[in-house]
Parts: structure tokens; C-alpha cells; sequence
């Protein structure tokens, strides 16, 4: 390990700590082999469904080195957005809880930058690099992973051993080079409740998702009529989906986040099933004015609030 980031590497980590983050660690640029390979065989069996742009920038995805020059290490971050409340009426359309709040692309984004730019300022005026949060062509969970911040579960999602599944993945690729933090054991055992939950059976094996049946995926990225042969499978979820984290052991005693940023809209929570129904445009653009929700759009949300009818 260099000398600059024997002398910071601990800084580095609080700082991202005080600018909110729910945990920090450190990874060494290389090529991954592994995951190409199963990038690869996910492509082949297309289930990536619509969302051709995962066919793009392949070697990127798997080698960080050509997404930014001089790259050394990966500095990942997550944070923690479980929800201090819940919706009240549980026959109102469920929302995935990451888009309760303020859009996570816009918060994660600034704390990189600010993390970012106190490296740059305090401790390597040479720094060059790129800050991301699922807006590019990177491997987020596999690089959280390799960063000791958890393993990938058989639902796919990466797994924090204190804060469950409910975080959200940025990255700082940079010239710097740190020492990598250890990554830890997978600790699913044999546990699937995750893959028994899904109602679509997305999760056509363990570690393996078919978007072409996910909930999430048809709520959110699919922008064609919702497929018939599914209606009535999707558990009154109108936007996203979080069954197979709901069923997962990991979260079920995971801490509420302390971002301020992802307190829900005032009237949110309140919404009852006819009060999303009768919604207008106008009050869904003021309601989700700084949310998630709005890469569905108003027709793309009222479309899936005529499906779960």
C-alpha cells in the first residue's frame, strides 16, 4: 500500500461516514472474470428483457480500467433507505420503499462528489476519477461485494450483514490506489425464501433473475401494455417491487435509514387505494416532483394501476 493511502485510508472511510453513508469499502481495479462470465450467459438467455442498453459497453461493465483512465481502485458506498414508516392503507398500491423519497441518483451523487472532492483538497491533490450510482455501465453489487460490503443473495440483490438489502450502491473510481478491504462469505446457507415469495417466479434459480417476469422491471422499465397472462400476480405493487426482500431473514431486523433526504413526500403514506386511482397529473408531478416514480411517468403509473384492477 502506497504511503498516502497508508496514511488515509482510514480518513477517507470516516469521511464518508460523516457525509451520511451507511458503510465504505475499498477495491482493487480488475477485470472480473467471474462475473463476466455470468453477464454473459444472463445476455444469452435474454433476460435482461427490454432493457437492451445491458447488451452495451460490455467490456466496460466488466473491466472499470476502460470506463476511467488510470484507474486504481473503487471506493463503494452504501446507504441505508429502509423506511422509519410504512404505507397506511394496506389496500392502497404498494410502493417500492427506495422511491419513497428524494430520487437516490441525486443524493448518493452529491455525497460521491463531496467525498470526492475532500480527497482531492486533503489528502491527493492528483486525484482523477468518476463518481457513479447506477448510471453507467458498472457492476455495482459485484464491486460493493469484492469491497466487503456484503455478498449477493439468491435474490440477486447484495446483502449487508447489519442493514439487509435495503441500501443503495455508488461508486468512486479513481487513480488512487488503496488497499482493498477483504469481501466476505455468502450467508444464505440454505435459506430461499426469496425464490418460494416471488409471485412471477422471477427468480427462475437461486442467484439467477429473469426480468422478463419481474415486477419491478414491468412496473418501471417496460413501456409496452403489461403482459395479460400475468394479471393478478403482482401483489398490488404499482411501482417496483420488494417481495423477495420482504421475505429475506437479513431484513428483518435491519435499522431504519437516518437520511433525511428519503422521508417520504407529507401525504405520501396517507394514500389510500382511491386516492391513487383518482390521481391527476398534476398532483403526481407534485408528488413525485423529486422521486424515483417519475421514470414510469403519469401514464406509465395510471397503466399499472388499471392492471392491478
Amino acid at each position: 500500500m502506497s504511503i498516502i493511502s497508508q496514511a488515509y485510508h482510514q480518513k477517507i472511510k470516516e469521511k464518508a461516514l460523516e457525509l451520511g453513508f451507511s458503510d465504505v469499502g475499498y477495491a482493487t481495479i480488475e477485470r472480473l472474470s467471474e462475473d463476466e462470465s455470468r453477464l454473459k450467459k444472463w445476455l444469452d438467455n435474454n433476460y435482461q428483457a427490454g432493457m437492451g442498453y445491458m447488451n452495451n459497453h460490455f467490456d466496460k461493465r466488466v473491466d472499470p480500467s476502460l470506463l476511467v483512465d488510470g484507474a486504481k481502485s473503487i471506493i463503494s458506498v452504501l446507504l441505508n433507505y429502509k423506511p422509519q414508516e410504512e404505507q397506511r392503507d394496506k389496500e392502497a398500491p404498494k410502493l417500492a420503499r427506495y422511491a419513497y423519497g428524494k430520487d437516490y441518483h441525486f443524493v448518493i451523487k452529491d455525497k460521491l462528489q463531496e467525498l470526492f472532492n475532500f480527497i482531492k483538497e486533503e489528502i491527493y491533490p492528483s486525484l482523477e476519477g468518476r463518481v457513479f450510482t447506477d448510471s453507467a455501465p458498472v457492476l455495482d453489487r459485484a464491486w460493493a461485494a469484492r469491497a466487503g460490503l456484503g455478498w449477493i443473495g439468491k435474490n440477486t440483490n447484495l446483502i449487508h450483514k447489519k442493514l439487509g438489502s435495503y441500501t443503495l450502491i455508488g461508486e468512486l473510481i479513481s487513480n488512487l490506489e488503496l488497499e482493498p478491504d477483504q469481501a466476505i462469505k455468502e450467508a444464505c446457507g440454505g435459506c430461499q425464501r426469496c425464490i418460494d415469495a416471488c409471485p412471477t417466479n422471477a427468480l427462475v434459480a437461486p442467484y439467477q433473475l429473469d426480468a422478463n417476469k419481474c415486477i419491478s422491471y414491468l412496473t418501471i422499465e417496460h413501456r409496452d401494455e403489461l403482459p395479460e397472462a400475468m394479471k393478478g400476480q403482482f401483489n398490488n405493487w404499482a411501482f417496483g417491487c420488494d417481495i423477495c426482500q420482504e421475505a429475506c431473514p437479513w431484513n428483518w431486523k435491519a435499522r431504519p435509514t437516518k437520511e433525511e433526504s428519503f422521508t417520504p413526500h407529507p401525504e405520501l403514506l396517507s394514500l389510500t387505494k382511491e386516492d391513487w386511482h383518482n390521481m391527476d397529473e398534476s398532483y403526481f408531478k407534485e408528488l413525485f416532483r423529486k422521486s424515483a416514480v417519475k421514470r414510469t411517468k403519469y401514464a406509465g403509473l395510471k397503466r399499472n394501476l388499471r392492471f392491478l384492477d
